[in-house]
């Protein structure tokens, strides 16, 4: 399981732990992911994802999943995020 936000693509970064006495060595920051269940009002069920809290923050101030989806780009998104999207497309459509 990767360590990358199913929503926004976050995933791990690169810097230096700085001791002290100035010594430089490499480390990893890692997102902060959760494993969220989030109800979409249009398919009428719960969707599992795995993503960022500020993602989740993010998801709250759009007004939920589905809005969140239909502004998402769709390079950023996971294969299982895209496909939950194009289900909510579908089901708006009809």
């Amino acid at each position: 399981m990767s360590r990358r936000c199913e929503l926004t693509g976050k995933g791990p970064m690169t810097g230096n732990n700085v001791s002290h006495a100035n010594n430089k060595t490499r480390r990893r920051f890692l997102p902060n992911l959760n494993e969220v269940t989030l109800q979409s009002e249009t398919l009428g069920r719960g969707v599992k994802l795995r993503i960022s809290a500020a993602a989740l923050r993010t998801v709250d101030h759009r007004g939920g999943l589905d809005a969140f989806l239909a502004k998402a780009k769709d390079n950023e998104l996971s294969a299982n995020a895209l496909k939950v999207k194009k289900e909510i497309s579908k089901a708006q459509q009809a």
